[in-house]
């Protein structure tokens, strides 16, 4: 019964995919998300078999049906994340409990597999552009304090929040921009409302230290320098996740260190 689900889950996590490439796209040509989708090099209207997760891409051999041009292969990989997201999310919640059906098991999954379609969004959509989606932060930022209220975690979190956007605020001022941009100011508040006090903190180390580790990185192999710009919103996605699976755990080695 548990692998039929998760094959499910995966499977509605491709589906999820489809669509979220889908807002991406739209909001890169800065069009509504209604209307059928449409190749983006011809312009052709897809038909159903074009729209099949994955299996398309694979069948089509990553060539539009109709122009004959290549297919972005960000299409199937961020298909294929998001299934596999959904599926861990689905794994991190049976490791807490074994009922499917409770309300805390559906509310939390279902709450994290919305956060994690938009930290997607957000992560690519700041690579390509480097510009954060208001949209999407402010959809983050209504889930996670829901999130945070019904697992009794608001006021801790509030405080984060308030905490964590004071302080990207302040690098934003003091640097006039230039050390990162105001979508990342507006992204720390979800970040500190969803994970709390100390998890935020963690989250912050974390991406702050994989962003320096990765743009000597790029500055050593001359793809970048000094004066490049490189978006930080991704690192910031990254070092959330890492928070809020391992920040306990991290939290626990330090605190151990200290005493």
């Amino acid at each position: 019964m548990i692998f039929f689900i998760r094959f499910f889950v995966f499977i509605s996590g491709l589906s999820v995919g489809s669509f979220l490439n889908c807002i991406i796209c739209r909001l890169e040509k800065e069009e509504s998300i209604k209307g059928r989708s449409y190749c983006p090099k011809c312009g052709h209207i897809l038909s159903f078999l074009d729209l099949f997760p994955l299996l398309s891409f694979l069948f089509l051999k990553g060539k539009c049906r109709y122009c004959k041009k290549k297919i972005s292969f960000q299409y199937p990989l961020v298909e294929i994340i998001t299934g596999i997201v959904f599926l861990l999310i689905f794994n991190y919640q049976l490791s807490f409990s074994s009922d499917l059906w409770s309300f805390g098991f559906i509310f939390n999954f279902l709450s994290l597999i919305i956060i994690s379609s938009f930290l997607i969004i957000v992560f690519i959509y700041d690579f390509k552009h480097f510009l954060i989606p208001d949209f999407a932060v402010y959809s983050l930022v209504a889930v996670a304090s829901v999130y945070s209220f019904l697992n009794g975690n608001f006021i801790n979190g509030l405080f984060s929040a308030t905490a964590c956007f004071l302080f990207f605020l302040a690098v934003f001022l003091i640097t006039r921009g230039k050390g990162m941009g105001f979508g990342d100011v507006k992204l720390s508040f979800f970040i500190g409302f969803f994970l709390g006090y100390p998890n935020f903190l963690i989250s912050l180390f974390a991406s702050f230290l994989i962003g320096a580790i990765i743009g000597v990185g790029l500055i050593a192999i001359k793809k970048k320098n000094l004066k490049s710009e490189v978006p930080f919103g991704p690192f910031l996605i990254i070092g959330t996740v890492i928070a809020f699976l391992f920040g306990e755990v991290i939290a626990d080695y330090y605190i151990s260190l200290l005493l």
